[in-house]
């Protein structure tokens, strides 16, 4: 009976097969997030009251509290209030993003719709309509938009939850604090991950049900789910970049530099706004960011191989190979955050750093065979017409070695981007002794620092974009891009802990637990920083990848040709031109955004210090709500000019000069953009991981810098302040850039065509 039954199910296997593991796989990391939330749940909210009258109202404490003045009563507040200001601000951002998908929305479905004249009737080679493009790729815009918005605000609402939660953890020890901080960036880093492939997975197949054999209309129009993700990062990056940079640089220069008082101290007006912002910034900015990298590879990847056999074959299990590969790392993933968590957490300053690079090294070492397995069994032996070349044969080991290839280079690129930012290392020390003569020197070094810092990413990008070219074309770059991301749920939950540290120690400072709960989680954050350069590392470097796969599906559907696009060609070389100056234009603004909002800050704190009586002796209560609100309004106000900018750029190049030209001009923004960005985030880590080595004092050389209060330290301080919109504004809002500039143009590409390909202005002087 049972043989009879696999008989029957033979023929159905493979198909099952995917239709199982992709949402298992999805489930599981939801339920393992969960699970791990529910830890984290243990370190008690308990419930102790206020002895004012405000009955039934829950803290953070365990013990009973005694009074108004409890230092654990504080951390319960701050860490309400922290909570209540990033609601704010992102409940705020979202209705600004809400007309913008809005509007967005209605110019996709026009501009998609009008390509045959919003004809209803199939097309002779059984393909749909473009009205069905517009309406559908229009849905998947809106989906990945929301799915965005959803991660973005989960993420949020776990890193304040956290935050206190890590605080309070510290008075027991290295161990149970750093337990609590890398827990709760896992539950980020699987949500995120899982709940992204489980939408897109449910959104393709749904649209199966319209598309049915058209699979390349199918996955054309799946195109805007990487869209909309996109577009929500841009804004979270840009928007809570400026919000979060505006308060710390304004908190650094008048309480660090001028009145020399500690960092979070309680004194000074701006510390709720920075802490807001750590989360507004580096967790829902970082979260929709690595959303949208994880969209747009996957889309790129499936438009690509729609054209090909596997897609004209209707080879379903093929088809879903890049599923496939995200379904998996997230069972890896899982699998390796045990090691952090229950086998082998860190239980002294000096495992912190080495624990969490373990986890990707781990995570990579054990995907490489599940990698080698999935292209095994789901692809066929071999396989043509990739790209432009349709005799070009295919084989399945050559995409093991794509991905590979984008696993490994992923891992390489985030421990370069370790030795450059981490204070364990000579650079960074370098950087920090460049200080003892002042604040330029420290800016000199941390420059040369940054653009060195940049060779290795682009030698390793450049490798396997060789590689994955050479074997499989553009799908085999779309594939390796996939890979970088592979160990995504690892790398989130890595980068989502550095924040979480940082609110920690901020809030065990405000709250005064002590000098040795802040030297405890100066130590988390401190390894937070490079964990977050390698979160940024890893971002850019796919980004690069996920760029070159969108160029590669976006030359596919305008049926550009090697020869078409070639540099020689002058519209070419002029959008290859105008491309490379994007990033710059871009980071100029987001930076002049940046200052602007710091010098309304710096005003508003050095108001506050000289106009209430007893601030600095710590008697009366700074106007912590007026920096927050200040944060906000110029986060809202300046996000718009850098957003437009990326938004509007290939539209208007697509049509008034053509598909060339817009493909000249995405190769340039990718080149440029790349370089910049991996420079600009490891010159601001440095920065600020030498002004903590200054800091801390735990070694014979930095104890000869002075330490706190000294002239070395001011020096650091202010390269730090330098460095904040470069690592957390302006550098991690460029792989963006390129992406959504990159995904934008795919989707549109069938509109640019229908127009003219040549461009309304070219067309018009030809």
């Amino acid at each position: 009976m049972w043989r009879l039954l696999l008989e029957i199910m033979e023929p159905a296997m493979p198909k099952i097969v995917p239709q199982v593991l992709i949402p298992v796989a999805a489930i599981a990391g939801i339920l393992y997030a969960i699970f791990t939330w529910w830890r984290v749940s243990f370190i008690k909210v308990g419930s102790g009251t206020r002895t004012n009258g405000e009955e039934g109202r829950t803290f953070l404490l365990e013990e009973e509290l005694a009074g108004e003045e409890s230092v654990l009563q504080k951390v319960a507040d701050l860490q309400e209030a922290i909570s209540e200001g990033a609601t704010s601000f992102l409940l705020t951002e979202f209705k600004y993003m809400g007309v913008f998908m809005a509007g967005f929305s209605i110019f996709i479905f026009i501009l998609l719709s009008s390509e045959d004249g919003f004809s209803l009737e199939i097309k002779e080679d059984g393909r749909h309509p473009a009205i069905y493009n517009g309406l559908f790729t229009t849905i998947a815009f809106l989906v990945g938009g929301f799915t965005s918005v959803a991660c973005g605000w989960l993420g949020m609402k776990i890193a304040t939850y956290a935050n206190a939660r890590t605080a309070l953890e510290a008075r027991k020890g290295m161990a149970p604090a750093f337990m609590a901080a890398f827990r709760s960036g896992a539950v980020m880093g699987f949500l995120l991950a899982s709940t992204g492939l489980l939408v897109l997975w449910l959104t393709i197949h749904a649209f199966w049900l319209v598309y049915g054999d058209d699979w390349q209309g199918l996955f054309e129009a799946i195109a805007g789910y990487g869209l909309g993700g996109s577009s929500i990062a841009l804004f979270g990056r840009v928007g809570g970049g400026i919000y979060t940079k505006a308060a710390d640089v304004g908190a650094d220069l008048v309480g660090k530099v001028e009145k020399d008082i500690p960092e979070d101290d309680p004194r000074n007006p701006a510390v709720i706004a920075d802490n807001v912002g750590d989360n507004v910034g580096d967790i829902a900015g970082m979260g929709a960011d690595l959303f949208g990298s994880f969209a747009e590879s996957t889309c790129a990847a499936l438009v690509i191989s729609s054209v090909s056999a596997l897609g004209s074959n209707h080879l379903y299990v093929a088809m879903q190979y890049p599923l496939l590969i995200s379904a998996t790392g997230i069972l890896v993933c899982l699998l390796t955050a045990f090691v952090a968590t229950d086998i082998k957490p860190a239980r002294m300053v000096s495992e912190i750093e080495s624990t969490l690079k373990y986890q990707l090294i781990i995570s990579t070492v054990l995907a490489t065979p599940v990698v080698f397995a999935v292209s095994y069994f789901a692809l066929p032996p071999e396989f043509t017409g990739i790209f432009e070349d349709p005799e070009r044969v295919v084989k399945n080991w050559h995409l093991f070695f794509c991905v590979a290839c984008g696993l490994w280079g992923g891992l390489i690129i985030g421990i370069a981007t370790e030795y450059f930012t981490s204070n364990r290392y000579q650079p960074v020390r370098d950087v920090a002794d460049a200080c003892r003569t002042g604040a330029a020197t420290d800016i000199i070094f941390g420059l040369a620092l940054g653009y060195k810092s940049a060779i290795i990413p682009c030698l390793i990008i450049a490798t396997t974009i060789y590689v994955s070219f050479s074997l499989a074309s553009m799908y085999g770059i779309a594939c390796a891009a996939l890979g970088m991301l592979t160990t995504m749920a690892t790398g989130l939950a890595i980068d989502a802990y550095g924040p979480i540290c940082d609110n920690a120690g901020g809030i065990a400072e405000m709250a005064a637990m002590g000098e040795d709960i802040r030297e405890r989680t100066d130590a988390l954050d401190a390894a937070g920083n490079t964990t977050a350069a390698i979160g940024k590392g890893y971002a850019i470097g796919s980004a690069a990848l996920v760029s070159l796969a969108l160029f590669g599906a976006y030359v596919t559907r305008a049926e550009i040709t090697t020869k078409d696009s070639s540099i020689l060609a002058p519209e070419v070389f002029a959008g290859l031109l105008v491309g490379a100056m994007l990033p710059y234009w871009f980071s100029a603004m987001t930076m002049k955004s940046v200052g602007k909002a710091a010098l309304a800050m710096v005003e508003e704190v050095r108001r506050q210090f000289n106009t209430i009586t007893g601030l600095m002796e710590g008697t009366a209560r700074p106007d912590y709500v007026r920096c927050v609100e200040i944060s906000t309004q110029a986060s809202l106000s300046e996000m718009i000019p850098p957003g437009a900018l990326v938004m509007l750029t290939p539209v208007v190049v697509g049509i008034l000069f053509g598909t060339r030209t817009l493909a000249g001009l995405l190769a340039g923004a990718l080149v440029s953009g790349v370089q910049m960005a991996v420079s600009m985030s490891n010159t601001g880590g440095a920065w600020d991981n030498a002004k903590k080595y200054v800091e801390a004092g735990a070694s014979e050389h930095a104890r000869s810098l002075g330490g706190k209060g000294s002239d070395a330290h001011k020096a650091a301080v202010i390269g730090d302040t330098v460095g904040d919109p470069l690592k957390d504004t302006s550098g991690p809002s460029l792989n963006i850039l390129i992406k959504l500039m990159a995904v934008e143009s795919l989707v549109f590409a069938p509109f640019f065509k229908s127009l003219t390909p040549d461009g309304l202005i070219f067309q018009y002087f030809n």
